[in-house]
């Protein structure tokens, strides 16, 4: 009872106990997140970022598949001086597949690139000229190693699906300059969709306004354009009287936030009837630029691919925020993406030869144009290979112990290496980098600080980078 309880040691409780109630408080407020404020009626509305930002656009372009690291970027001597013996301590390794053999060297040879002199092999040998350019990220590690939920995690942060993509959190944290395209469009290799498909570039519980449109020189948008028995004057008085009754109804019904989200993509989306044929009219293209990116080449599909990257410039050029490309396509035993599980050689050639001129042929135009000091280019795969053949094949298993991705553009140092995997490219070694961290710094380049981007959601203050992720400073110009 509080009349026999000591004065003494009711104020010390009292005091320990305000105070406690104090740090909480100050606790609750530094990890809070800074939801943006979304006007319904007008959801891609800029808005300022949480500091000066570096970048203002993204440009990812994604290998799916697991681009081998040891064959490109990833330059190990110990891995041809140890070629055909088997792995120190891991004599007996059993990865995704099964059984590995013995170590096997890379399959392109490496030469030293532009004044840095990295090493890059002969497999992507346009990329390697820009060496100079280019930021390489060789310590990253994924929680996954199956396609899917791995792609899930590069591009949204968690392995189910069902959450926002990366491109998504960033359209509603910073909306778009543009107002007659889509913030975030999803460019699907000409062969067809990524492993995990829709999800890479989905909306999850944000807001569906912030969600990824997908469209690609070969695959316009659906339904976009008008049907061939409805007059161009027809359609035009449709427009105009849906446009009348939904505001019409914006008046009865205000405050209602559906009502006016549905108003805006109907807008958003008469607009892009204007302006979408345009921008993806690459054939435009003025004969050297489209040389540059090997839009003519007689490689149907590589022409193909490097025309959506000619594309995604002129997306990022009319304003769009956040780019998505996507080179190589869903399970096919390595035939038409990067999973180089049984023959690794000849289908590393053919994809290869679409990947290396057109993304060397993006930087450059980016650069050349002035686009490179606002435009963040990302390089990534969902993870790496093994440096060994499977047992019985001429392919490697899946790695996501270590791999390479890299960066080029604003706010980052130049022919600059980060972290490292071990002396055979098995395990990431220094500076081990997670997902997370990857995005987190993504992110800081945009000006926006990861841990404070949040949208509450099932109880959660979510955000891309879950409760992880370092912006990682050292690759920082």
């Amino acid at each position: 009872m509080i009349h026999n309880y000591p004065r003494r040691r009711f104020f010390s409780h009292a005091s320990s106990g305000l105070a406690s109630i104090a740090i909480a408080t100050l606790l609750a407020e530094e990890s809070s997140g800074k939801t943006p404020e979304i006007n319904p009626a007008n959801p891609y509305l800029p808005r300022p970022p949480h500091f000066p930002a570096r970048a203002k656009n993204v440009i990812v372009v994604f290998c799916s598949g697991a681009l081998s690291h040891v064959d490109t970027f990833d330059y190990k001597p110990e891995l041809v001086r140890f070629h055909g013996q088997p792995l120190p301590g891991n004599e007996k390794l059993v990865s995704f597949q099964g059984p590995n053999g013995n170590l096997t060297q890379p399959l392109w040879k490496f030469r030293p690139r532009g004044e840095s002199g990295k090493m890059i092999s002969d497999l992507l040998p346009a990329i390697g000229d820009q060496a100079d350019e280019i930021c390489f990220f060789h310590s990253l590690t994924n929680k996954s190693n199956t396609h899917g939920p791995a792609e899930n995690v590069m591009n949204t942060g968690f392995t189910f699906d069902g959450f926002p993509s990366m491109g998504a959190w960033i359209n509603f944290a910073l909306g778009t300059e543009n107002q007659n395209l889509p913030s975030f469009v999803a460019i699907e290799d000409p062969r067809g969709m990524p492993q995990s498909g829709p999800n890479n570039w989905a909306g999850g519980f944000l807001p569906a306004a912030f969600q990824g449109t997908p469209m690609s020189t070969t695959k316009p948008i659906r339904y976009l354009q008008r049907p061939a028995q409805v007059s161009a004057d027809s359609d035009k008085a449709a427009r105009e009287a849906l446009r009348f009754l939904e505001h019409a109804n914006s008046r009865r019904f205000h405050g209602d936030e559906e009502l006016a989200a549905r108003i805006a993509s109907y807008e958003l989306a008469a607009t892009m009837q204007l302006h979408v044929p345009q921008v993806v009219d690459v054939t435009s293209e003025p004969n050297h630029i489209r040389r540059l990116y090997g839009a003519d080449s007689d490689d149907k599909t590589k022409a193909a691919f490097a025309n959506n990257c000619i594309l995604a410039r002129r997306l990022v050029e009319n304003g769009v925020r956040f780019v998505q490309v996507f080179n190589g396509a869903y399970a096919s035993g390595g035939r038409i993406n990067w999973d180089g599980h049984s023959n690794l050689k000849p289908q590393y050639d053919v994809h290869g030869e679409i990947l290396d001129q057109p993304v060397a042929g993006l930087l450059v135009d980016l650069k050349q144009r002035g686009l490179l000091d606002s435009t963040l280019l990302v390089f990534a795969t969902e993870f790496g290979r093994m440096p060994m053949f499977q047992a019985g094949t001429f392919g490697r298993d899946h790695n996501p112990h270590g791999f390479t991705c890299w960066m080029a553009g604003p706010g980052l140092k130049k022919g600059f290496s980060y972290g490292a995997t071990d002396e055979f490219g098995f395990k990431a070694a220094e500076n081990v980098t997670t997902v997370h961290d990857f995005h987190a710094t993504i992110l800081h380049l945009l000006g926006l600080d990861h841990k404070q981007l949040t949208f509450y959601h099932d109880g959660i203050e979510r955000r891309l980078t879950d409760v992880h992720g370092n912006v990682i400073h050292d690759v920082l110009a």
